[in-house]
Parts: C-alpha cells; sequence; structure tokens
C-alpha cells in the first residue's frame, strides 16, 4: 500500500544568534510528530535558517565579518544541535542558498504581482530594527517603546512594495473557521479569528536596497530588497521544488507547520493570503506550541535565568554519555506543556533525569533484564503500546503516558517480587518474568520515537540477551 506524502515544519530560526532552548523545544517536538507520521506516511521534514535582514546586516559589521560567513557560523551551531536532540530533518533550509530558494522566492513575488496585490507606495511609519518589523502606535508601550526590545523604533520614510493583504481577511477567516486550515489548539484559533475579526491591514513587503543591502532583490526592481515575508515565509515551498519543475505539490499538499504562538499571525493571516493570491493551496495543519520561562519569570539575561540547551546538553555528558542529547530532549517533551508556556529551571531539569531516566527507565532495564538472564527467560508475548495524544499532537501528554507506563511496570515488578516467587514455583515466576519482558519490549519499541539511540540500545540488549554494558543512565555526584 502507497505510503501519503506529508510535509512537516518547524519556522526557520533567525540567523542572529546561537539557538535559545526555545529552538529546541521546536526542534523536539516537531521531532517527535516526524518520527510518529512515518510509521504510516511518506514524511518529508524541513527545518533551517531565515539568513538576511537589517539586523543581521548590522551584527556582521558590528563583528566585522562578512555577512556571510557570520550565517555559516550561526547554521553551523543549529545543525550541531539539532544532530545532539536527534532530529532526523531531511532538508536543512537556508534562505541565503541562491541556487535552492531565491528563484522559488523570486518566483512567488511575481505570482502575487501578476494577481495585482503588490503597489509600490510612499509612506511613514515606524521601524523597529530588532523585530524587523513596522509598528503601530497601539503597538507600542505607554513609553512609546517596543515592549519586546524596550527600544523606541525608528521614523522611517521609504518607497516600498505593499501586499494587498487587506483583499483576503474574510477568505482566510473562512477557511480557519471551516477546519480547511486546521489550527491546535482551539485557543489558538480563537486568537487569530479575532485578529481576522479586526480586519487585516496591507504590509509592507520590501526595503530600499539603500537601507538593507543583504537580501533577495525583488524582480524587475533592483533598487528593492524583499522583505522577511516572501523571503523567509516562502522557504516552505523552496524546499520542495517551488520555482522548478521538481515542485512535489503532493507533498505540499499534505502540510504541517510548527511553530511558536509569537509567530501566529505570520503563518495564520500572512502566509495564506500570499498562498492565495499566488493560487497555492493552504498547509493543512498550523501547530502552535508556548513559551518556556524559567523560575516563574521570562528568560533574559538580566535575570541570568537564560538556559542554554548546550549547557543543558553538557550537564548530562558525565552521567549519560552519548544519550545526553537525547536526556536533554526526553526532558523538554516530558516537562514542557505542547501547547501552554512551561517552566525549566536547572535544577527541574536534573530532578526529571533522576527521577524518570536515572531511577525509572535506566534502572528499570536493568532489574528485568538482570530477571531475564539469571533465569535464562524468554517470551514470545507481543505487546503494543498505544499512545493517542500523538494523533492530536500533544507530544507533552504522550511523554507523560509512556512515563505512566514505565511505572506502572516498575510498580508491577514490586507487588509481584517474581524473584521471590520463582524460588517456590519456578513456572509461575518464570511466566511473570517472561510478562515483564514483553513490557520492557513494548516500551523500547515505542521509547524510538521519543529517544531513538536509547530505544536501539535497550532492544538490542533483550534481542542478544545481555545487560547494557554500563548504566544508560548513570547517578550524579
Amino acid at each position: 500500500m502507497k505510503k501519503t506524502k506529508s510535509l512537516i515544519t518547524t519556522a526557520i530560526a533567525y540567523a542572529n544568534g546561537a539557538p535559545h532552548i526555545g529552538h529546541a523545544f521546536e526542534f523536539v517536538i516537531t521531532d517527535l510528530i516526524a518520527r510518529y507520521e512515518r510509521k504510516t506516511n511518506d514524511v518529508f521534514f524541513i527545518t533551517g535558517m531565515d539568513e538576511h535582514g537589517q539586523k543581521i546586516e548590522q551584527k556582521a559589521k558590528e563583528l566585522q565579518v562578512p555577512v556571510q560567513e557570520l550565517v555559516d557560523r550561526y547554521a553551523e551551531n543549529f545543525m550541531a544541535l539539532d544532530k545532539d536532540l536527534a532530529i532526523s530533518y531531511d532538508f536543512f533550509v537556508r534562505t541565503s542558498n541562491e541556487e535552492k530558494h531565491h528563484l522559488g522566492a523570486q518566483m512567488l513575488w511575481q505570482k502575487l504581482q501578476e494577481k495585482g496585490d503588490l503597489e509600490k507606495r510612499v509612506y511613514k511609519a515606524l521601524y523597529c530594527i530588532g523585530c524587523e518589523e513596522f509598528k503601530n502606535e497601539k503597538d507600542l508601550n505607554e513609553q512609546g517603546e517596543c515592549p519586546i526590545h524596550l527600544k523606541k523604533p525608528d521614523v522611517v520614510e521609504e518607497e516600498n512594495y505593499f501586499f494587498k493583504l487587506s483583499n483576503y481577511t474574510e477568505e482566510i477567516k473562512a477557511k480557519i473557521l471551516s477546519d480547511e486550515l486546521k489550527i491546535y489548539p482551539e485557543t489558538r484559533k480563537n486568537e487569530i479569528l479575532a485578529l481576522l475579526g479586526r480586519g487585516l491591514d496591507d504590509i509592507s513587503f520590501s526595503r530600499p536596497k539603500s537601507k538593507v543591502s543583504w537580501g533577495i532583490s525583488v524582480p524587475g526592481d533592483d533598487s528593492q530588497i524583499m522583505y522577511v515575508w516572501c523571503d523567509a515565509l516562502s522557504n516552505y515551498i523552496t524546499a520542495i521544488g517551488y520555482g522548478t519543475e521538481a515542485f512535489d505539490t503532493e507533498l505540499w499538499n499534505n502540510t504541517t507547520h510548527v511553530i511558536g504562538k509569537d509567530i501566529l499571525r505570520f503563518h495564520a493571516a500572512i502566509w495564506p493570503a500570499m498562498l492565495l493570491s499566488a493560487g497555492i493551496p493552504l498547509p493543512k495543519k498550523i501547530l502552535v506550541h508556548g513559551h518556556i520561562t524559567s523560575g516563574g519569570q521570562k528568560m533574559s539575561k538580566s535575570l541570568g535565568n537564560v538556559i542554554d540547551p548546550v549547557e543543558v546538553i553538557n550537564i548530562f555528558k558525565d552521567v549519560a554519555g552519548e544519550l545526553a542529547g537525547e536526556v536533554a530532549r526526553f526532558i523538554l517533551l516530558y516537562k514542557v506543556p505542547t501547547f501552554e508556556d512551561g517552566d525549566l529551571t536547572i535544577e527541574s531539569i536534573k530532578e526529571v533525569y533522576v527521577a524518570h531516566l536515572q531511577n525509572g527507565l535506566g534502572n528499570l532495564t536493568n532489574r528485568v533484564m538482570k530477571m531475564v538472564i539469571t533465569n535464562n527467560v524468554t517470551t514470545d508475548i507481543k505487546k503494543i503500546i498505544e499512545l493517542p495524544e500523538l494523533a492530536l499532537f500533544d507530544t507533552n501528554k504522550a511523554a507523560i503516558a509512556l512515563v505512566s507506563k514505565i511505572g506502572e511496570l516498575d510498580k508491577k515488578i514490586n507487588d509481584e517480587q517474581a524473584f521471590k516467587v520463582i524460588k517456590n514455583n519456578e513456572e509461575e515466576g518464570k511466566r511473570l518474568i517472561g510478562i515483564y519482558l514483553s513490557d520492557l519490549t513494548a516500551i523500547a519499541n515505542v521509547l524510538e520515537i521519543f529517544m531513538p539511540q536509547t530505544s536501539a540500545k535497550i532492544i538490542e540488549c533483550i534481542r542478544e540477551n545481555k545487560m547494557p554494558e554500563k548504566p544508560l543512565f548513570n547517578r550524579f555526584i
């Protein structure tokens, strides 16, 4: 039976700094969904980098390095983190890649232009360099500052191309209401519907090359650079061949975007309008996750509560070795709610490791395999663990359910004490141990999408009837 093609994407990270814990969380939940869907679908998973814009250009000037060298450096950092976290992407987007990305982005621009949805206008507005976005007065705090960067936007007067976003308000609203464009969770669906209810304003779609030179030239107007919308958002289709004869429409027709709540408007209003204008089908689903706080507060360098995912991985290198990245991956899946904001501290991260990996999965594997080997037990019982939470994209509840299965088996062993039963009733004792072995096998099999390398190590022990060569998860000293 032919598998259905499907595309799943993270948002592409902005190349102006090292990856943060929020990036790691998005990569991990998207990867879990991709691995889950690969069991039934032919999945293509893309992630990558948004590498153009004024902020990146300024950063390169500050560091006195060529812009391409700077974005190359950041791309290497993100790809290294992806490797540590076992992110199984099929393609890594880089918007500075002229051969792969620029042609498709320019073709999309031309489609919007042919539809009559791009118009050149002179206008004066407030521009936040940090956000790389034009702001309205209502977007600012009482001090007239960007609430994110706490700086007053620059007043700029430019001649730019505008996209007639306002033309598509009602059509997008209808598609979201009907779930033709399905948004998870319902609270985010309601949020974007409220925005659409107020009406969408036309948006600036380019910047003068005199102000920003690092980007993709507007087709037919070399004085202008494409703004982030047509450049960065088009990555989802250029990555699968848009702009060439190789564009995989079958793949695009079953697309899921995984994004953070702060870019919902971009993906559920601006992006659908662009696709409608260009005559391209909309994605099927948008999964919107929350943010990570630390100690109940938004992470910031001034508060000293920023959690670096690389540092988290390094915490576990001494106790988990090559599995350290998977430890970080598991903790993010287990500890952070999928659809709401979640809190992490270094202390809570260590607590999860001790409770659920060191004293949980690692200890359970040792207990079962020791009984199996000591008593020469085999089993032909086949069990499958179902996690229906994943059908609803709730990666956190799925991780919690898996941990519950581990706890249930541990409790069963404590309650039944097969290691004592076997002394008086060998047949019954071996029967119980055989059930433990089948339960551990089922756990190891479903664990593959959560912790692939850990799963492989446990399955190897079961298949070869041996103990782990060393504890999977050593104790903290």
